[in-house]
């Protein structure tokens, strides 16, 4: 593997686990309903930083 393939498994990795300890209620954004996983979609993230 790759020195740029594994940065960028690392780099997804972490996001992955910061996403995954955030509620959507702990950020102001409506719960909405059953999730697959725990904590923010993609999405969420970023509309709450403006980006997308």
């Amino acid at each position: 593997m790759s020195r740029l393939a594994r940065s960028r498994e690392e780099l997804a990795a972490f996001l992955r686990a910061r996403r995954e300890r955030l509620a959507p209620a702990e950020v102001g954004l409506p719960s909405a309903g059953r999730r697959r996983t725990p904590g923010l979609r993609r999405e969420e993230v970023a509309a709450l930083a403006a980006w997308g």
